[in-house]
């Protein structure tokens, strides 16, 4: 497993998120995917933050990523939501006839920590520390 470093620490931080569009409205197709993909490497760069995996339905997109300990989540992800939706608005107009407001994601989002060993491997790691 190769870790990643930075002067102070070395870590593997994957995440996991999910956007949904708002009121689940089915607009996203997949040359809206790969602007929002675009956006999301390129903004991502300013906060620690690499692409994985990217993946489309309809109605939401999976993001798998990696990060720095410092990159501050709720942060980045609001600015990722505001920007990529004034922008994807933008460049595709037809979207706002299914939209009701301005908004383009719902408010929410999920956001999962992806680690490389599975909970329980790691919790038998800890309690087994200090028996030597």
């Amino acid at each position: 497993m190769k870790l990643d470093s930075n002067s102070h620490s070395v870590f593997l931080l994957y995440y996991h998120l999910v956007l949904v569009v708002k009121y689940r409205k089915k607009v996203f197709n997949d040359e809206m995917s790969d602007y929002a993909k675009d956006m999301f490497v390129k903004f991502g760069e300013k906060y620690n933050i690499s692409l994985v995996e990217w993946n489309h339905d309809s109605d939401h997109i999976h993001i798998l990523f990696k990060a720095h300990p410092n990159t501050e989540m709720s942060k980045f992800i609001n600015a990722y939501k505001s920007a990529s939706s004034r922008m994807i608005k933008k460049e595709f107009p037809h979207v706002r006839e299914k939209l009701w407001k301005e908004m383009f994601w719902t408010r929410s989002f999920c956001l999962l920590t992806a680690g490389g060993s599975p909970i329980e491997v790691v919790k038998r790691y800890i309690e087994n520390q200090g028996l030597k």
